[in-house]
């Protein structure tokens, strides 16, 4: 009892060095007295995350590439501005200085209250990325920003919150404004067709060959989606690194693997759709506005999940969010550019030429009440699955490889199959995701396999930043 009552104090005096602490800056010439990032818990961006998945269900034009892209750079920004109090971290932006990235110096006589930096970001970019949802979406943007404001403002005082909101809101400027410099990237959402920047238009019939490439397919808008968003800016992968590896060659032959898979595609609902398949299809499917959020989101909100039933610092919840942001960004430009570079067509087409004329796939939209739809835009390699293997890899390099959970994104829906499905891994999630796509019937095997591989290679690259020290 002698011995315990002597290291309580030493324990205790340990404790509060460790709340404060006197790091370095980004350039290490910066020394702020101030609280250690990991000393907070993970709300500030875990709520605005939750919120973008809020918002980004309802936006047009956001899917695939431009809700993967406004990820990558709000998460880079809060993990930027709260470099100061992560010690054991390295910022990246020198990364991006040659391409105009400067993020501003923290005040080294300053303070800072990390959750508002982090809150302010948010607060300031997500209006900016979503202008044009609809005004009663848009309120969830404004309530949460009224609802972090006052909370932390009482917490800390008005002096400290204003001065951290002042810092937050200047990183994100910052980075909003090299935003605005990705020509192919900025706006995407207001042309998914073409480009809004450039004025450029595509036209699918001009890159069709013959049997084999791309056709629109219907119901549908009889064009293709995102066909020049493989041009946006990357955050981590080369221009070579974008290109998948080549698909299957093209046969009609009965013997050949083409036909293999699209025999194995045509036997999911032929002559019935099973109960598990249905399910498994569903559950991932995450293909239209309005009912739920996009593909790439959908690893935010595994992440969100992960978080939230962790306990997880702000610290630790900032480097995740960073790297799933980045990773989803990268993987959805690499799979557009490899997509219009093959311009494979989909399984829908293949199958009622080659096979059954009748077939139809199995995406509806409980909404709308279509069925037998497919995705608008070629077929090689899947983006399901590339944003999954890249998604799942940033996840498991922050919280394991081998971590079980029980997904519930769609928990409670009953205008679709959302029950819970449970997996042993990140791995395993981002297998079945890449699966689910033949099931439904969207893509072929080897669209979806290579989509794995590939987003899985994107996903590490980005893990092999230098982001501790």
């Amino acid at each position: 009892m002698k011995l315990k009552n002597f290291f309580l104090p030493f324990l205790g005096g340990l404790v509060l060095l460790s709340v404060f602490v006197t790091s370095c800056g980004k350039d290490d010439d910066n020394p702020v007295k101030t609280q250690l990032v990991a000393n907070f818990g993970p709300e500030a961006t875990l709520e605005w995350n939750k919120t973008f998945l809020e918002v980004e269900r309802y936006a047009a034009g956001y899917r695939p590439g431009p809700a993967p892209r406004a990820l990558g750079l709000m998460g880079l920004a809060a993990y930027e501005a709260c470099i100061t109090g992560m010690p054991s971290y390295n910022s990246m932006e020198s990364r991006y200085a040659s391409t105009g990235l400067n993020i501003p110096d923290v005040d080294p006589k300053a303070t800072y209250h990390w959750p508002t930096v982090v809150h302010s970001i948010y607060a300031n970019m997500m209006p900016k990325f979503f202008v044009d949802v609809p005004a009663d979406v848009k309120t969830k943007i404004t309530a949460l920003t009224a609802q972090l404001d006052s909370k932390y403002r009482t917490e800390v005082g008005a002096e400290l919150f204003e001065s951290s909101k002042a810092y937050g809101d200047s990183v994100a400027e910052a980075m909003w404004t090299w935003s605005k410099t990705d020509t192919y990237g900025d706006n995407a959402y207001k042309n998914p067709f073409g480009n809004f920047n450039t004025n450029e238009e595509y036209n699918w019939s001009a890159n069709f060959n013959g049997p084999g490439d791309w056709v629109p397919t219907v119901p549908g808008p009889g064009k293709g989606m995102g066909p020049f968003y493989g041009k946006a800016r990357t955050f981590v992968i080369s221009e070579s690194q974008k290109l998948a590896r080549p698909p299957l060659p093209y046969s009609e032959d009965p013997n050949s693997l083409l036909y293999s898979q699209a025999l194995q595609v045509y036997a999911q609902n032929t002559p019935t759709l099973s109960y598990e398949a249905k399910w498994v299809g569903e559950f991932w499917s995450d293909d239209l506005i309005n009912v739920t959020f996009s593909p790439g989101p959908r690893w935010m909100a595994i992440g969100n999940q992960i978080i939230e039933s962790h306990s997880t610092s702000l610290e630790k919840a900032l480097e995740a969010y960073a790297k799933v942001g980045m990773a989803l960004s990268d993987a959805a430009v690499a799979c557009w550019h490899s997509k219009y570079y093959y311009n494979v067509e989909r399984p829908e087409s293949y199958i009622q030429r080659v096979i059954d004329p009748n077939w139809e796939p199995n995406l509806n939209d409980p909404i709308s009440g279509a069925t037998g739809m497919t995705p608008s835009f070629p077929a090689y390699p899947s983006g399901h699955s590339t944003m999954g293997g890249a998604g799942a890899a940033a996840l498991a390099s922050v919280f394991g490889y081998g971590l079980a959970m029980t997904d519930r994104c769609h928990e409670g829906r009953t205008d679709f199959e959302g029950a819970p499905r449970s997996f042993n891994s990140l791995y395993e999630m981002a297998y079945e995701n890449a699966w689910s796509r033949v099931p439904l019937g969207v893509h072929f095997w080897m669209d979806c396999e290579e989509g794995l591989r590939h987003g899985t290679f994107i996903g590490e690259q980005v893990n092999k930043l230098p982001w501790k020290k």
